[in-house]
């Protein structure tokens, strides 16, 4: 299925929006802006984890929290579209992770400041925590 309905959007680079960036301080981001040193991939995950990923690789980012998780990663924490269809949801976040469903659209910050404001999101989102959600 195409992305013929969505409006492409000028930016790719698009960060956490504050509040959930918050809830969250602390935690190892293995993918942050600008490029790091490192490939968030291909190194091991230390205990708390957040990760908002490039959307574009979704499913390697959901490959591996799973793998992380079960290596003992205490908590994970992704921030995906709420897209349950997909084989990826189903291998590799619904058999792993609580889903915390997140209300209304989220407003992504642009790192590349290419938008003259914030707009929500075109879908909705979600949070799966790998390790039971934190209270």
């Amino acid at each position: 299925m195409g992305d013929g309905y969505i409006n492409k959007a000028k930016s790719t680079n698009w960060g956490t929006p504050p509040e959930i960036l918050e809830r969250f301080e602390g935690y190892f981001d293995p993918c942050p802006y600008p490029e790091p040193n490192f490939d968030g991939l291909n190194i091991p995950w230390p205990k708390w984890v957040f990760v908002n990923p490039p959307f574009s690789e979704l499913a390697r980012w959901a490959e591996k929290c799973a793998h992380e998780h079960e290596n003992g990663t205490a908590h994970i924490v992704l921030l995906m579209p709420a897209r349950v269809d997909t084989r990826a949801f189903h291998d590799h976040v619904l058999k792993y992770a609580e889903i915390e469903f997140i209300r209304g659209r989220l407003k992504f910050v642009d790192l590349d400041q290419s938008s003259t404001k914030p707009e929500s999101a075109p879908f909705p989102c979600l949070l799966a925590h790998y390790g039971g959600k934190r209270r």
